[in-house]
């Protein structure tokens, strides 16, 4: 296992860490036999938003005789409420809720507390002018956490988290069909780090370049977040590009990007967890994903949304880009997850608000059938 620097705070984390998400409903054997692969693989760092209790507890008993060796990250904004996931910046949840997780993963201290998800501006706004961010801050002045840390899926909320001095970590969305908006030229140059300064490149959305370019520049470490785009990717059929990757072709993707430091996947069981430890014995040509999507037969995108954000500005104020997005990653599981569900109907304006208009599609370059999917995701969201 290779480790990296998390920026400025000194702290070395493995490149391949542990997401916690798909260990609800697990039992404490099952969780602890998958950490206790992790930690005997070289993996020491570990993130965990899930608010089921549970899964809190299973955590916390499997890592309690090796906490020393574990780097955590933790959510403020993750509760849990009748029985369900809720984001909220509601206070009298947030706070219990995060003195929950303390208790169940037994920590005395968590080295990264992350403001979690927060993909629109207003959201980023009322919480660092607000009690919300306040209490954050309280936390790491009584060293109950080390480092703050934000978890965001938008490029726009990234970049305002870069020029806040206390956020240290940004736990952001990396892929390539999440990266990539046009037809893929030369796509060698994306592993090149001079690439990321020019703004216009075609293929790599602008906005997701100067986050990379800005992170590297000013050391603020990139933990990625869905590098599978939900499974999307290992399939030819579900591909934006019509052509499967593996995972040690996603994880070569995502480690390639200017200030990233380390991928968090999501996995159910030891074997999930092989297939991306592989990575880290794999062959040039088992990492090379680059000459798979120059030569894949949609590389030019007809029909399929890359979340470039073209169709905007959208009548009824509707982020198009993070609905498709959010649709994407739900239709391929078969119970829509419910992280997944809460994420698009937490936004201010949703799939349920689309009037059916049209004139999104007139502007999307790649003629997407967006009315159609908006359809669909109501039917998915409901």
């Amino acid at each position: 296992m290779k480790y990296r620097k998390l920026g400025k705070t000194g702290i070395e984390v493995s490149e391949i860490a542990l997401g916690a998400e798909w260990l609800q409903g697990k039992t404490l054997a099952e969780t602890k036999e998958l950490i206790d692969y992790c930690q005997n693989e070289g993996i020491n760092f570990l993130d965990c938003w899930m608010s089921e209790p549970n899964v809190r507890t299973n955590i916390g008993i499997a890592i309690k005789d090796s906490r020393e060796d574990w780097i955590i990250q933790g959510h403020f904004g993750s509760t849990w409420q009748d029985e369900q996931y809720v984001r909220t910046r509601e206070m009298d949840k947030v706070i219990p809720a995060f003195e929950d997780f303390m208790e169940r993963l037994q920590l005395d201290c968590l080295d990264f507390g992350m403001i979690h998800f927060v993909d629109e501006i207003e959201d980023f706004e009322e919480i660092m002018n607000g009690d919300f961010i306040r209490y954050v801050r309280k936390q790491r002045e009584d060293g109950v956490i080390k480092h703050i840390g934000i978890s965001t899926h938008s490029p726009t909320v990234a970049l305002l988290a870069t020029e806040v001095d206390d956020i240290e970590l940004i736990m952001f969305s990396i892929n390539p069909a999440f990266d990539m908006m046009g037809s893929i030229n030369n796509i060698e140059l994306y592993i090149e780090e001079d690439t990321y300064k020019d703004k216009e490149l075609e293929g790599l959305a602008p906005e997701r370049a100067e986050l990379y370019q800005t992170c590297k520049e000013k050391d603020i470490p990139l933990v990625v977040m869905k590098g599978y785009a939900g499974g999307r990717l290992f399939s030819d059929e579900d591909s934006p590009f019509g052509v499967a990757l593996t995972p040690v072709q996603c994880i070569e993707y995502c480690l390639s990007r200017p200030a990233v430091a380390s991928i968090f996947v999501g996995v159910k069981d030891v074997g999930e967890m092989e297939d991306a430890i592989a990575y880290e014995t794999a062959s040039h040509e088992e990492k090379d994903y680059a000459s798979v999507l120059v030569n894949a037969p949609k590389n030019s995108y007809e029909g399929q949304c890359t979340y470039c954000g073209h169709c905007a500005p959208c009548t009824e104020n509707i982020n198009i880009a993070m609905v498709n997005k959010y649709y994407d990653l739900a239709r391929h599981h078969d119970e829509v997850p419910e992280s997944i569900r809460s994420h698009h109907n937490d936004l201010t304006y949703n799939s349920f608000d689309c009037i059916a208009c049209g004139s999104c599609e007139d502007r999307c370059p790649f003629n997407v059938g967006i009315v159609e999917i908006m359809v669909k995701a109501k039917e998915l969201f409901q």
